[in-house]
């Protein structure tokens, strides 16, 4: 185990957990202010991937696809807020998974008709697939390095506008007492209609730039939905600082256990058994890290209704 593959595998983690990162910040402003919990935002993670995966195969542009992406989820958004999301406000959580599993299930059927079940690919931009020589020994994809910096802006955008704007005040606001927001005059609901589209730009985003490192395929909202809400309750509900950093921690131990729980199992099991129980031994170590945050810290790293 040498120190370039450490280093290699630790900025694969940086990428995968700014990935989450979007995802789940959307996610835990919806749910930390109008406690709606939404299952279905995996579904607009795959939507963007797919809507991405077309768009760049038909134009021939990154960039473009991207945008197409993130704009075609947000209609859909808009679409499922008024006509679902918006009538389950009121109801308990129970009823808000029932409602928001059924999207999920519609979402694949809907790939499935327009897609098929098969994975699509998705190019990786002509401009970026080649490596840069970080440090001698270390050729990194640049594909990556453009996720880790995207990820890192929008990172830091998002933390301007909820820290420092009238907006992020008051989503602040709802999210850490709703009843007091309102009472002072804050619409919290016109509030939750925008945080509820920007997590699903946030979403969709995060499944464009990671089309081309992943299959592309059905059911790939729910298989990264999991990581998601883990990010969640670690960060704390409705806090995006909180959001961030288990994003990042999430990220870094899944990636290093997904890349050396199986070199060390190989020691002393036979290859396929290592190679079999090692994603299982990483994924593990991702819940454990929740369990020892939890200890600690009831209410996540940084509630914002602590």
């Amino acid at each position: 185990m040498s120190g370039i593959l450490v280093l290699e595998q630790l900025l694969n983690g940086l990428g995968y957990g700014l990935m989450l990162f979007l995802l789940a910040a959307g996610l835990t402003l919806v749910f930390g202010i109008m406690d709606v919990l939404n299952l279905a935002h995996g579904s607009l993670f795959m939507s963007g991937a797919y809507v991405a995966a077309e768009a760049h195969t038909r134009t021939g542009s990154f960039t473009a696809a991207i945008v197409i992406a993130v704009a075609v989820t947000v209609v859909v958004a808009l679409l499922l807020e008024v006509l679902l999301m918006r009538r389950l406000y009121t109801r308990d959580h129970l009823a808000q998974v029932l409602a928001t599993f059924g999207v999920i299930l519609v979402a694949d059927d809907i790939v499935k008709m327009a897609w098929g079940p098969s994975p699509v690919m998705a190019p990786t931009p002509a401009a970026l697939s080649g490596p840069i020589e970080l440090v001698d020994g270390l050729p990194y994809p640049s594909y990556r390095l453009v996720i880790l910096a995207g990820g890192l802006l929008v990172a830091l955008a998002l933390y301007l506008l909820v820290n420092h704007t009238r907006i992020g005040m008051r989503v602040r606001a709802g999210a850490s007492d709703r009843p007091m927001a309102e009472l002072m005059g804050v619409r919290v609901g016109r509030i939750f209609n925008g945080v509820f589209l920007l997590g699903a730009a946030l979403a969709a985003l995060a499944g464009a730039l990671m089309g081309p490192i992943v299959a592309v395929q059905v059911g790939m909202g729910e298989a990264i939905l999991i990581p998601a809400l883990v990010v969640l309750v670690i960060g704390g509900i409705g806090s995006v600082r909180g959001a961030f950093v288990a994003a990042l921690m999430v990220g870094v131990v899944d990636t290093i256990g997904r890349a050396f729980v199986p070199m060390l199992l190989r020691a002393t099991l036979p290859p396929a058994t290592a190679a079999d129980l090692g994603p299982l031994f990483a994924e593990v170590a991702m819940y454990a890290l929740m369990v020892i945050v939890l200890i600690f810290r009831p209410s996540g790293l940084f509630s914002a209704r602590s």
